[in-house]
C-alpha cells in the first residue's frame, strides 16, 4: 500500500487530531486509555457517553458511505482516523460490533427496510451489538452451528439453542445470530443470519469470570427468543455467505489501531525495564529489540493487506499478531520480575501489565485457534488436502 498522503489527507489528519484534542478535555480526559480488550468494564457508562459525544459531531462509522450515515472517507483517510485516535490516547468506543461488523453487513446484504431501521441507530450509537456465532460445538468451525431456529405460525423466528464467548452481550440490546433453520448435503446450508432482540424473556445471560477478573464474554441461552421474520439478513438459509461477508469486515483499516495500541503496551514494558534496571540485562535486551521487530513487520503487513494486491495475507494476520502479543504479555512478566506475581492492595486489581499477560493468554484461541487458521491457510489458500476429520 502507498502511504503518499496528498494534502488533502493531511488537512484530514490536522482536523481529527485538533478536535481530539480539543475535545478530549474535562470529564472526558479521565477516559484516555481506558477500555479494550480485557478491560472492556472499565467506565463502560462514561465511554459509551463518548461514542455518543462522537457520533454528535460526525465520527461515527466514518467508513460507512454517506447516504448511510458515514464521512464516506477514503482508505489513506480511515488509517489517518484509526492513527490518530490511538495516538491521542482515546478510550476505546463501545461500538465495534455496530459499527464494524453489522453495519457494513446490513450495507451489503441487508433489505433497504433493515438499513433504514438499524443504520441510523448505529451511527447514534443508540443500539448496541453483539455477535452469535460460536457455541460449544461450533467455535472456529461455524458450520457445525446447532442453534436452531424455524418460523411459528405467527410469522416470527423461534430460537432455541446456545451461544457462548459472547462479547459484551451483558451490555447489547440486539444480536446477530446463526441459526440452523434448514438442511442441505453441506454442512454450511440451511444456516441463516437472524438479528435478534436480546431484552425479551427467552434470551438468559451468563458471564463467564476470565482469569483477569472480569467478564468480558457471555454465554447466552435462547429459550423459544423470538424475532420477526423479515429480520433474516440475506435469504433464510443463505446466512453462511453473509456471516463470512461480515468476518472479512473485521479485517479492515481499524487493525491499524490496534497495532498502535500494541506500540503503547510495548513502550510501557521498556520504560519498566528502564525504571527497574531490568534493561541491563542482555536477555531482556533481545528480547524487547525482536518485539520491536515483530511489530513493524505487524504494520507492513496489515498495510499490505488493506492494499488487496495479494489475498493470502489476511487470512495469515491472525497467525502473526497473536504469537507476538502473547509473547509481550510474557516479556512484560519477565521484566516485572517476582513483583508481577502480586497486587498491591485490596481489592487487589490487577495492573496494566497484570492484565496484558493474562489477557493474552488467550489471543492464540479466540476469533479462531492458531490451529484452525493453519489448516485454514492449507486447505483454502494452499489448495492441500483436507485433515482427516472423524
Amino acid at each position: 500500500m502507498d502511504l503518499n498522503y496528498s494534502a488533502e489527507d493531511e488537512e484530514f489528519r490536522q482536523e481529527i487530531r485538533g478536535w481530539l484534542k480539543s475535545n478530549l478535555v474535562g470529564k472526558f480526559a479521565q477516559l484516555r486509555g481506558l477500555g479494550g480488550s480485557g478491560r472492556e468494564h472499565e467506565a463502560f457508562e462514561e465511554r459509551l457517553e463518548w461514542n455518543r459525544h462522537l457520533a454528535e459531531h460526525g465520527w461515527s462509522c466514518v467508513s460507512w458511505p454517506r447516504e448511510y450515515g458515514g464521512r464516506g472517507l477514503s482508505l489513506l483517510q480511515q488509517v489517518i482516523f484509526h492513527e490518530e485516535y490511538a495516538r491521542a490516547d482515546a478510550p476505546a468506543r463501545v461500538n465495534h460490533f455496530g459499527e464494524e461488523l453489522l453495519g457494513p453487513t446490513l450495507i451489503a446484504f441487508g433489505t433497504k427496510e433493515q438499513q433504514d431501521r438499524f443504520l441510523p441507530r448505529i451511527v447514534a450509537v443508540e443500539d448496541l451489538w453483539c455477535q452469535g456465532y460460536s457455541e460449544p460445538g461450533a467455535g472456529s468451525d461455524l458450520a457445525n452451528v446447532s442453534t436452531k431456529a424455524r418460523l411459528d405460525d405467527g410469522g416470527r423466528w423461534v430460537i432455541d439453542g446456545q451461544k457462548v464467548w459472547t462479547s459484551l452481550a451483558h451490555n447489547a440490546n440486539w444480536c446477530f445470530v446463526i441459526a440452523r433453520t434448514g438442511s442441505g448435503p453441506r454442512r454450511h446450508d440451511g444456516l441463516s443470519y437472524l438479528l435478534v432482540p436480546m431484552d425479551q424473556p427467552g434470551v438468559e445471560i451468563r458471564p463467564i469470570l476470565q482469569l483477569t477478573g472480569t467478564s468480558e464474554f457471555n454465554e447466552v441461552f435462547f429459550d423459544g427468543a423470538v424475532t420477526d421474520a423479515d429480520l433474516v439478513v440475506g435469504e433464510p438459509g443463505a446466512g453462511w455467505s453473509v456471516a463470512m461477508g461480515t468476518l472479512g469486515f473485521e479485517r479492515g483499516v481499524s487493525t491499524l489501531a490496534q497495532q498502535i495500541a500494541f506500540q503503547r503496551e510495548l513502550e510501557s514494558v521498556v520504560d519498566l525495564a528502564r525504571n527497574n534496571g531490568a534493561i541491563d540485562d542482555p536477555i531482556i535486551q533481545d528480547r524487547i529489540v525482536s518485539a520491536h521487530m515483530g511489530l513493524d513487520m505487524l504494520r507492513l503487513h496489515g498495510l499490505r493487506t488493506l492494499s488487496g494486491e495479494q489475498g493470502i495475507e489476511a487470512s495469515i494476520t491472525k497467525l502473526l499478531w497473536a504469537p507476538w502479543h502473547r509473547s509481550l504479555g510474557e516479556l512484560a512478566m519477565a521484566v516485572a520480575g517476582p513483583g508481577g506475581l502480586t497486587v498491591a492492595e485490596a481489592p487487589y486489581e490487577l495492573d496494566a501489565l497484570q492484565t496484558l499477560f493474562l489477557f493474552s493468554r488467550a489471543d492464540t484461541l479466540y476469533g479462531g485457534s492458531d490451529e484452525i487458521q493453519r489448516n485454514v491457510i492449507a486447505e483454502r489458500v494452499l489448495g492441500l488436502p483436507k485433515e482427516a476429520r472423524a
